[in-house]
C-alpha cells in the first residue's frame, strides 16, 4: 500500500510503498477514500520542519470503508462507511471501540447523506463544537474570531448555528474574508485594509470584545495575539487555539489584568457526544464544507498539494487527497 511521508528536509513530501497493515484484536482496517490536509498542524508542524516526521502523524482526517476486522470486533462490519483520526494512507488500522465514553473516538460511522468529500472535516468540526461550548457565548456577547482558516471558519459556523452573540471575523486574506461574509459573520474585518483593533473598538463603542478567539498561529500569530489582547474587554476571555509560532507570545501583564485566557480544550475531552453532534452538523449541511474545499488532488500529487497550501494561502483552504485515483 502507499502512504504520505515527510522525510528529512524542509518541504519534503513523498509517497512511500509499505506492507499492508493487518488489524489486531479490537482493531479495524479502513480503505481510504479521501483525506483532508490541515494547514495548521501539517504545514506549521510538519512540512516546514527540517527533521523527518513519523508517518503515523502525517494527517488525522481520513474517510473510507472498513475492509477488515480484527479478532473480537463485533460492533463494525466490512463495508461500513467511516471517518477516522488517521494519517494520509491507502489503508490504516485503528482501534474499533472506546475504552471509556469520555475518550475521543478514533473511528466514527458516517450518517446517511454525509459524503466522503464532507466526512474528513469531522475531526476539526468536533474541535470547533468543543471550543465553542467552552466559550459559553451569551446573546449579548461580541465574539471576535481572529483567523478564518479551517479552524476559524468552522468555529464561525458552529457559533452562528448556536445563534448567540455577534460574531466578528478577522483575516488578512481577501478570499477568506469573502467566505466569512458568505457564511454569515455579522461583521468581517479585512486586516490588510484596516487596523483590526481600531475597527473592533469602533464596532463596540470602545468597550472591546467579550470573547476573542485566537485561531491564527504560525509566525503571523505573534502580532495577531497582541492585537487580540488589545481587543479584549474588561472581564473578557481570550481563547488560545493557534499554535506553531516558534517564539513566545507577547503576554503583557498590564493587558491581561481583569481578563481571562484559556488554552485549547481547557481540560475538556472530545467524547462521543461531541463527536456525534459534529457529525449531525455535517449531515444537516450546517457546515459548508463544499464552500471551504478549494482543491482536490490525487494522493500521488500530495507534494503539490502541500506546496499549494504553503505558498498560496489566498487561493487554498480545504485541500482533499483522493485515494481512489
Amino acid at each position: 500500500m502507499k502512504r504520505v511521508i515527510k522525510p528529512e528536509g524542509q518541504f519534503n513530501i513523498a509517497i512511500e510503498e509499505v506492507p499492508m497493515p493487518e488489524p489486531g484484536p479490537g482493531e479495524v482496517r479502513i480503505k481510504a477514500v479521501r483525506s483532508l490536509i490541515s494547514r495548521g498542524s501539517e504545514i506549521g508542524a510538519r512540512y516546514t520542519r527540517e527533521h523527518a516526521v513519523s508517518p503515523d502523524i502525517m494527517g488525522y482526517s481520513l474517510a473510507g470503508v472498513i475492509d477488515a476486522l480484527g479478532e473480537g470486533v463485533d460492533c463494525w462490519s466490512v463495508g461500513d462507511r467511516v471517518v477516522a483520526l488517521a494519517p494520509h494512507a491507502e489503508y490504516v488500522v485503528c482501534p474499533a471501540v472506546l475504552s471509556s465514553p469520555e475518550d475521543q473516538p478514533r473511528v466514527v460511522a458516517l450518517l446517511p447523506g454525509v459524503e466522503f468529500d464532507v466526512a474528513p472535516f469531522w475531526p476539526l468540526v468536533s474541535g470547533a463544537v468543543a471550543w465553542v461550548d467552552i466559550e459559553q457565548i451569551e446573546p449579548n456577547h461580541t465574539v471576535v474570531i481572529l483567523g478564518q482558516g479551517l479552524v476559524g471558519s468552522l468555529m464561525l459556523q458552529v457559533a452562528k448555528h448556536n445563534g448567540k452573540g455577534r460574531i466578528i471575523a478577522v483575516d488578512a486574506v481577501a478570499s477568506r474574508c469573502a467566505l466569512a461574509e458568505e457564511l454569515g459573520a455579522d461583521v468581517v474585518v479585512n486586516a490588510a485594509q484596516e487596523d483590526p483593533v481600531s475597527a473592533l473598538r469602533k464596532l463596540t463603542k470602545g468597550a472591546g470584545a467579550d470573547i476573542v478567539v485566537y485561531a491564527v498561529g504560525g509566525p503571523a500569530g505573534i502580532s495577531v495575539f497582541d492585537q487580540g489582547l488589545d481587543m479584549l474587554a474588561v472581564g473578557g476571555l481570550l481563547h488560545l487555539i493557534g499554535l506553531y509560532e516558534d517564539e513566545p507570545l507577547p503576554l503583557s501583564s498590564g493587558k491581561i489584568q481583569r481578563r481571562k485566557i484559556i488554552g485549547g480544550y481547557y481540560g475538556q475531552s472530545i467524547g462521543s457526544g461531541t463527536a456525534f453532534r459534529a457529525m449531525k452538523l455535517l449531515q444537516a449541511d450546517v457546515i459548508q464544507t463544499e464552500r471551504m474545499t478549494t482543491h482536490r488532488f490525487s494522493f500521488a500529487e500530495a507534494a503539490q498539494a502541500f506546496d499549494l497550501l504553503y505558498n498560496n494561502m489566498g487561493e487554498a483552504l480545504g485541500v482533499l487527497l483522493d485515494w481512489e485515483q
